[in-house]
């Protein structure tokens, strides 16, 4: 037994007592609090440190009494304890001693109260105070240079670690659905129901009312197939944020790898504790497997919330800071910053690349999670020496018989040296594609406004290999070929402006986000059809159509919609895996807030109360959901050769010009080429052809159809209708009201616009 002095937050000394227990009787390297016949065994890793000591805190309350225990030493860093009588709902943390040595990275300080970074749960906030840094800081939370070892306790400003345990239910099987039938529909849990009326006001914005019916009614009648979650780990704010007023929404600023965030349950579940959190998290999951929807998180294990070398000790950094994050290797070191946030997790080190697996294990078969994002996702592949596609942690995802048949994403940059990789992920991944983004948008919206101005603007050259696949990026790299799935397609994610706003804004609008409209990207792509801003509709009476100044407002209203569904339409024809934003199915805006990382408000939230034309443009949205449903030709499962295949009349994929005159290479950077055809073979997968023909330009055009096999084709979508019933279609199987066309005639296409057309 042994006593420790320390001081509280005011400076007055007090006398811990540590006692003894027996080592866990599970392996060691069992990490984390498991439950056993009698007790818990207690594990985690601090190979450099001298002692650490297991805390058992009688509640909740942050005055509560706390019971020390000296942990026992394993070989590889390892240290464990056996607690017998813990259960579920023990309340724990860890204090660890050894070197204080700043200018080495070893900053370990027994007086921090330390969360398990592998609990499952996590109770209580953390507050913004110095008692949360390892070294002493001025009232202002600088440090006080040279860095000096902080005496004063932490344990009554930060949370506690809570043992949960196995769920009394199981999570309903995954629905495995095929990577070519995937649509990914990426929200926030919160703000996705925090609005939506037919979700009950105490389950509205919790993982509970996101398993509603009224949520679930929305998502199956859009016809996604999997959600991504925005980061569902336990969160801490940045301190700059607190200091505002603010707090980060998003979630990217991990505190708990294993932690489901308690402030998206319900008051019910977080009253409850964390093994009812957990409890609810999975009913969520499961109800919505029981409902055929796939359920991907986002994960963010490229950096914790912990900051850079003068940030708080909060739980990684207390058990090594040296082990979980990159140092410069001069000295005094300095921490190596290829996130923009501080601090690099660094995946150089076994102990973490085994985390970040264990951790994806548990979500994947404790939680039942089907597959994960990852942010960031070139600092988990990278060496001091760079980015690899071969990195150990990259090769033990691909050998793991769980993980390996998961959904695996990855976002393939960060902003350190050669961060740029899309395309060099390897299986099982796919990988969100920003050439596809930025390629689309270019098309559709900010070539559009070169036009109107009389600036230059591009051909197709960069449209068609981008619908096409991105074979330039994802047909043969890595010394084998990928499939098409390899690329995510997107318009728009949680970073960025909406859809929406792509189509009323020229400039980003982030003031709300108290730095002066500094943060956030500049080059958006976008265009704002000659009016600045979100406008509400006004309607009109029939003696405003002499008014010049509405009727000019209403052709905004109208060549933004049609935007939008340009460029819904072009990502639901392309190769590869669509991804929706939520709300963009509605025309929803964030008011130009380019960044709104920061805003837990109407700014993200999800609104709901929808006019006419944002119902049009769902009915829209889910009928191009629909139609590549059921028409495979639309999702092709490979690359294009431009060949005839064996059994087939027409190539697999041909590009005409407006005259049904096919393109020739030196076509494609013409911009009088921006009226053309894409034919598509639909007979490898049993379907008919698809012709999708594009105006993108301020004129109206006749373009003669592409010959094709000679079959008539059916007009089954047209992005001038305002609703796919103004067109004849009445769903996606049945076009019987639709024009048909003969091959090689002339038909008329509105400017800034495309059809979809089908063979009989």
């Amino acid at each position: 037994m042994t006593h420790r002095t320390t001081q509280d937050e005011q400076g007055s000394t007090w006398s811990a007592t540590t006692k003894t227990l027996p080592p866990a009787r599970i392996q060691p390297a069992t990490l984390g609090a498991t439950i056993t016949h009698g007790g818990v065994d207690f594990a985690v890793a601090a190979p450099s440190a001298y002692s650490v000591e297991l805390c058992i805190f009688k509640d909740a309350g942050r005055q509560a009494i706390e019971d020390r225990y000296l942990m026992n030493q394993h070989e590889g860093g390892i240290w464990s304890a056996h607690l017998p009588g813990a259960s579920i709902g023990t309340l724990y943390g860890y204090r660890v001693d050894g070197d204080w040595n700043p200018d080495a990275a070893r900053v370990f300080n027994p007086n921090k109260l330390l969360l398990d970074p592998y609990g499952k749960g996590v109770e209580g906030e953390v507050l913004l105070d110095p008692a949360i840094f390892a070294h002493e800081t001025g009232d202002d939370l600088t440090p006080v240079k040279p860095f000096k070892f902080s005496t004063v306790d932490s344990s009554t400003h930060t949370g506690r670690s809570v043992v949960v345990g196995t769920s009394d239910f199981a999570v309903a099987d995954k629905p495995r659905t095929p990577w070519p039938e995937t649509v990914i529909y990426e929200l926030h849990v919160k703000g996705f129901t925090k609005q939506m009326q037919g979700v009950p006001a105490e389950l509205r914005g919790t993982y509970a009312g996101l398993a509603h019916p009224a949520a679930i009614s929305h998502l199956k009648a859009l016809g996604v197939t999997a959600i991504e979650l925005l980061p569902i780990h336990a969160k801490w704010p940045e301190p700059f944020l607190v200091e505002k007023g603010l707090t980060n929404y998003w979630g990217y600023s991990t505190l708990s790898f294993f932690a489901p965030e308690p402030s998206y349950a319900t008051k019910q579940a977080q009253q409850l504790g964390a093994q009812a959190v957990l409890d609810e998290v999975r009913g969520m999951v499961s109800i919505l497997h029981e409902h055929g929807i796939e359920v991907l998180l986002d994960v963010v294990y490229n950096h914790t919330c912990e900051g850079g070398i003068d940030g708080p000790s909060l739980s990684f950094r207390g058990f090594g800071q040296d082990l979980y994050y990159r140092h410069t290797t001069q000295h005094p070191v300095t921490m190596i910053d290829e996130t923009g946030c501080g601090n690099t997790v660094n995946f150089d080190e076994a102990l973490i690349v085994q985390m970040t697996l264990d951790s994806l294990r548990y979500w994947s078969t404790e939680v039942g999670v089907d597959g994960f994002r990852f942010d960031l996702a070139s600092t988990l592949g990278r060496h001091a020496t760079g980015f690899t596609s071969r990195h150990p942690f990259f090769v033990a995802l691909a050998a793991d018989p769980v993980l390996s048949k998961q959904k695996i994403i990855a976002e393939p940059w960060d902003i350190g040296p050669g961060g740029w990789q899309t395309g060099n992920f390897p299986l099982p991944w796919s990988e969100w594609n920003d050439r596809y983004r930025d390629t689309i948008r270019s098309f559709w919206l900010a070539d559009f406004a070169n036009l109107e101005a009389g600036r230059p603007s591009q051909g197709p050259n960069e449209l068609a290999t981008r619908i096409s696949g991105s074979a330039d990026l994802f047909g043969q790299t890595l010394g084998h070929n990928r499939p098409v799935r390899s690329s995510i397609n997107f318009i728009t994610a949680h970073d960025g402006f909406t859809l929406a706003d792509l189509t009323a804004y020229n400039h980003k609008n982030n003031f709300d986000n108290l730095e002066g409209n500094r943060d956030g990207t500049t080059q958006n792509l976008s265009w704002n059809h000659g009016v600045e801003g979100h406008m509400k509709r006004i309607p009109r009476r029939a003696a405003d159509n002499r008014n010049t100044a509405l009727v000019m407002l209403d052709s905004v209203f109208y060549a933004r919609e049609r935007s939008m569904r340009n460029l819904m339409a072009t990502l639901l024809i392309s190769a590869g895996t669509p991804m929706i934003t939520a709300g963009d199915e509605i025309g929803r805006t964030q008011y130009g807030n380019n960044n709104a990382y920061c805003q837990d408000n109407v700014i993200s939230w999800v609104n709901w109360d929808m006019d006419s034309w944002q119902h049009d443009m769902f009915d829209s949205v889910r009928y191009l959901i629909a139609l590549r449903k059921h028409h495979p030709v639309m999702r092709p499962c490979s690359f294009a050769s431009g060949e005839i295949s064996a059994g087939d009349e027409i190539r697999d994929l041909s590009w005409y010009t407006a005259q049904n005159k096919k393109f020739k290479p030196e076509d494609w950077h013409k911009v009088k080429h921006r009226t053309l055809q894409m034919l598509r073979s639909g007979a490898s997968c049993g379907d008919s052809d698809m012709l999708v023909v594009f105006n993108a330009t301020l004129n109206s055009k006749l373009v003669t159809l592409a010959t094709g096999r000679g079959r008539k084709y059916r007009l089954v979508f047209d992005s001038s209708w305002t609703n796919p019933n103004e067109g004849g279609a009445v769903s996606a199987t049945d076009h019987s009201y639709c024009d048909v066309a003969e091959p090689g005639t002339s038909v008329h296409i509105e400017p800034q616009s495309l059809q979809i057309y089908l063979t009989e």
